[in-house]
């Protein structure tokens, strides 16, 4: 048995720290995060993901009082910066595409960056019960984000008719997801090739290039 190393509340560790993270809880995110997008969510338990941390099952408990809880900490990880970046944004004075598109390419970037495709439990049948649904309501506030910024995209191209045109933009920021599963990372080019799409399938017929560097601009004070 490795040193114990003594780490917050609970009992000690039963082996040296293996896992990414400044913190326990950390640690505990990082091997969920693995175990539930390799072998699956309901093949799981607590236990294993204990073990995957070095740390008894009851040292996890004082973090997560159920596995539940350890889902719901992920998902909110992928939530939670796009989402704050979507309400600056709408409190800023720049164009709408450019907007859009500083969105999308921040949102892209972290979806491609995570070290574990946490994206992909969002069809896990669990997320439909009502212990996930605060979950469901921000993520559905992050899409209204996208719909009114490709709203107001289609506004200023004339296209405010195509039915359906605005919730396009969120999705194609959501294949990232569908590109890691099949293939186990994202194109290299994606965080320019994803929101340039986004622009252009709703008619948006500006610069890229241009529009890319306004974009980045926003980004750095946003």
């Amino acid at each position: 048995m490795g040193r114990v190393a003594n780490l917050g509340p609970g009992r000690p560790r039963v082996e040296q720290r293996r896992r990414r993270g400044q913190t326990p809880r950390a640690e505990i995110l990082d091997a969920a995060g693995e175990l539930f997008t390799t072998n699956g969510y309901a093949n799981t338990s607590t236990r294993v993901v204990a073990d995957a941390v070095g740390i008894r099952q009851a040292s996890l408990y004082h973090h997560f009082a159920a596995k539940d809880d350890i889902l719901d900490a992920l998902l909110a990880e992928t939530i939670a910066a796009p989402l704050e970046l979507a309400e600056r944004l709408g409190k800023v004075s720049a164009p709408v595409p450019t907007r859009l598109y500083a969105l999308a390419r921040f949102d892209v970037r972290q979806l491609c960056a995570a070290r574990w495709n946490l994206g992909a439990l969002y069809l896990l049948p669990e997320l439909r019960t009502e212990r996930f649904a605060m979950f469901r309501r921000r993520r559905d506030e992050l899409r209204e984000h996208y719909e009114r910024l490709a709203a107001g995209v289609l506004a200023e191209v004339g296209g405010a008719g195509v039915a359906g045109a605005e919730a396009l933009p969120f999705r194609l920021v959501e294949t990232v997801i569908n590109m890691r599963s099949d293939q186990g990372e994202a194109p290299a080019d994606s965080e320019r090739t994803i929101p340039e799409a986004a622009l252009r399938v709703l008619g948006w017929p500006g610069d890229l290039h241009a529009l890319h560097d306004e974009a980045s601009r926003l980004l750095e004070i946003a």
